[in-house]
């Protein structure tokens, strides 16, 4: 399926901006990040009210390639410094919010990230259909660190997504701070985009920048550390909702040779 040009749906940097500072204030609370439960949003006053696009998103990986980091860094959370494998399902909702290139509309994104471990996923034949089912996208990591990770990625994509065509598909680089040592020169990287056409983006895996207590997560740095997955996520689910609603042309899909 055709993506959408980085930058072409949601305007890149807005969240840098005074306009955009004040929406994420909503998620922030003293500089630090906000965490919400499954039925709670944050609180906009009446004149920014804006409209709320919910998604699911399942995130998939070999053990050990950071799944859990990953997402806890979306969350603002603090990332596990020892791998502890996922026992089943867990699930946490990020809030984002993004302007719209075309009618520069803002709105709220809500992730909900289900993370599940590769054994439970192995032991229990219902968690990978309850992972899949009703998902708007799926996210596949890879760590710079592990070249079976990456080689893993066509058999993470036919299994989870191959009979879903019509859902986002994403690919995730972990611990890219330590591509010094990378197991995946860059040159499969480029093998990889042109065969299979999904965005594919990168993240570091150092711990997150604290306050001035030494302690304290910086909500805001920690914010422009994601910004790119964020913004990439909603662009690429608020592109399939307007092909989904005949907004736009439906594209032709294209396999990999």
């Amino acid at each position: 399926m055709a993506r959408p040009v980085h930058g072409s749906v949601i305007v890149p940097d807005w969240h840098e901006t005074a306009e955009g500072k004040e929406y994420l204030a909503c998620i922030l609370r003293k500089n630090r990040r906000r965490v919400f439960g499954l039925l709670e949003r944050p609180l906009l006053s009446p004149p920014v009210a804006i409209d709320t696009a919910s998604y699911k998103i399942f995130v998939s990986g070999k053990s050990g390639v950071g799944k859990t980091a990953l997402v806890a860094k979306l969350a603002g959370l603090e990332v596990p410094t020892v791998h502890h494998e996922t026992p089943g399902i867990q699930t946490t909702v990020v809030f984002w919010p993004a302007k719209l290139q075309a009618s520069s509309r803002v709105v709220m994104f809500r992730f909900e990230f289900w993370d599940c471990g590769e054994s439970a996923l192995k032991k229990f034949d219902h968690m990978l259909p309850a992972c899949q089912e009703n998902s708007d996208a799926f996210l596949f990591l890879f760590s710079f660190t592990d070249r079976a990770s990456f080689e893993d990625l066509p058999g993470q994509l036919a299994r989870v997504a191959g009979e879903a065509p019509s859902v986002v598909r994403m690919v995730i680089g972990s611990k890219f701070d330590q591509y010094m040592h990378t197991d995946v020169p860059e040159r499969d990287l480029t093998t990889f985009r042109q065969a299979w056409e999904l965005p594919l983006l990168r993240v570091k895996s150092v711990p997150g920048r604290r306050l001035a207590d030494g302690h304290t997560l910086d909500g805001r740095a920690g914010l422009a550390d994601v910004a790119h997955v964020l913004n990439g996520l909603a662009e690429q689910l608020w592109h399939q909702d307007q092909v989904a609603a005949g907004l736009l042309p439906t594209p032709a899909e294209k396999t990999p040779d």
